[in-house]
């Protein structure tokens, strides 16, 4: 195969420059990368296999950035995009792949994490799982408020921007940290996500309470949380605000959206006063319902509240709770700790094929909602302890409280396990753990903390978010011989 010639000479790479360019692969992140005489090139928008022409919107010393001016040669790889919004939000940013190659990038970025972090050889990383839907799988969505909807300037790849007057409430731009587009169709959560949207902001523009600033920190309405049951068709409302307006307005809204939106199970109302933007608060009541919505994942029925987690795609999840029963390789004689355990979702599923499961999470509501799946399943041999786990499992480890365990299983947040947790793992030297994780990057970061004691037999890659570049992994690591017999003697 003739290779392709490059120009001999291209422009300097300064701002505003523009050139032609072969996109090469994705990056870890999303974006797409081509080279210019040794100089990687990220690119906004573009498919591998793409020629395409580019105008610079960023230089480094190392790389630059750049945008699509227009397409020249068409990629194989290239889908039609389906939602109206493709390119201003920042969510489905491979809604222009095929599915298939989705599938093959992302155990590509998983292989390469793990063998530039870990050492990890590319044979482990098995073929990446599809999700069953592709669409409308999300069971959950956050939606941010905003004084007004980003306004795009002439170059909005700049990420420059200006607001209208009033109340926006979408999802994040792009290309901007803090803009905020009115959402009107989405692909994710369901066909009635987009109407519930667009009645929130009428609504909430027209109360007189104005939505929050980033900038100042003022303004009342701050997230909008909706939760879905895919198999009950129950939704959790929540609304999150500060403390600087009425709250009764909040629930005059309840009593709207009950009105408009009848098929409405619950409706929650969260206050922050903090200037991070997450969407949760400090104190939560109840407007109506019960606070909580069920849900059905394989044999378990499942009660989860506004602050509990279950992994998004609930359609995808079952096989990953599939995927850690078969290489837990369980027995039943094992005590499993299952780290970072949210609703007990995991630790229930495999409470039948265990003696003893042992549940650690931070978040109290959400230990509260594991023990009562655990009541609402009929499942005797779990129970849940809420706290900072780097001290939970300090003081376990030191007081004996909880019977140590022959399996652990660890499913962190995105950041990874706290290096305090980790040092605990290995001083607590299960003889297996099973670790569930949704950053490739991170989860580098933790076997190669890991891998003196213990060596990574099977990865296996989930896609639990498909349009983006976020993958899920199941990874099993058995203790390395020479550490098995220094572990604490409690395996079967």
């Amino acid at each position: 195969m003739t290779p392709v010639q490059e120009p001999a000479a291209f422009p300097p790479l300064i701002k505003g420059a523009e050139f032609d360019l072969m996109i090469d692969k994705v990056a870890f992140g999303g974006k797409a990368l081509g080279r210019v005489n040794g100089l990687v090139v990220f690119v906004d928008r573009a498919v591998p296999g793409q020629k395409v022409r580019v105008r610079v919107t960023r230089t480094k010393k190392h790389f630059a950035e750049a945008r699509v001016v227009r397409i020249l040669t068409q990629s194989p790889a290239y889908a039609p995009p389906f939602c109206p919004h493709f390119g201003l939000c920042g969510g489905c940013q491979w809604q222009d792949f095929a599915y298939e190659e989705q599938l093959r990038w992302k155990r590509l970025h998983v292989q390469e994490s793990l063998q530039h972090l870990a050492g990890l050889q590319p044979g482990m990383i098995l073929p990446t799982v599809p999700s069953p839907e592709t669409r409308y799988y999300r069971n959950k969505m956050e939606f941010a408020f905003a004084p007004g909807p980003w306004q795009p300037a002439t170059q909005p790849a700049a990420g420059k921007g200006s607001r209208e007057r009033g109340c926006a409430l979408g999802l994040h731009v792009r290309f901007s940290a803090e803009g905020i587009f009115n959402l009107e169709h989405c692909f994710l959560q369901s066909t009635q996500t987009p109407a519930i949207v667009q009645e929130v902001r009428r609504w909430c523009g027209a109360s007189g309470l104005p939505a929050y600033n980033t900038k100042n920190h003022r303004g009342f309405w701050r997230f909008l949380v909706l939760r879905e049951g895919k198999r009950t068709a129950q939704t959790l409302v929540q609304i999150i605000t500060t403390d600087q307006g009425d709250p009764q307005a909040v629930e005059a809204l309840g009593r709207h959206l009950q009105a408009h939106f009848p098929g409405f199970t619950t409706m929650v109302h969260s206050r922050s006063v903090k200037k991070a933007q997450v969407a949760s608060g400090e104190v939560s009541r109840t407007l109506w319902g019960p606070g909580y919505i069920e849900e059905r994942l394989g044999r378990l029925h499942l009660r989860i509240s506004a602050h509990s987690f279950l992994q998004t795609n609930t359609y995808a999840a079952a096989g990953l709770y599939d995927a850690v029963s078969r290489l837990g390789e369980f027995n039943g004689r094992e005590t499993v700790w299952d780290l970072y355990c949210g609703a007990g979702s995991i630790g229930l599923s495999l409470a039948s094929r265990v003696r003893q499961v042992v549940g650690f999470e931070l978040v109290e509501q959400a230990v509260a909602d594991a023990y009562t799946n655990s009541r609402l399943n009929g499942i005797g041999n779990c129970r849940f302890l809420a706290g900072d786990l780097k001290e939970r499992m300090r003081e376990v480890l030191r007081t004996g409280s909880q019977p140590l365990p022959e399996v652990v299983i660890t499913d962190p947040p995105r950041a990874g396990m706290h290096p305090r947790v980790a040092q605990a793992l290995r001083e607590l030297s299960p003889r297996r753990i099973i670790y569930v994780s949704c950053n490739p990057a991170t989860l580098a970061r933790d076997l190669a903390l890991l891998k003196d004691g213990y060596e990574v037999l099977a990865v296996q890659p989930f896609d639990l978010f498909p349009h983006t570049s976020h993958i899920e992994c199941v990874v099993r690591l058995e203790k390395r011989d020479k550490e098995r017999k220094r572990g604490h003697g409690l395996n079967p």
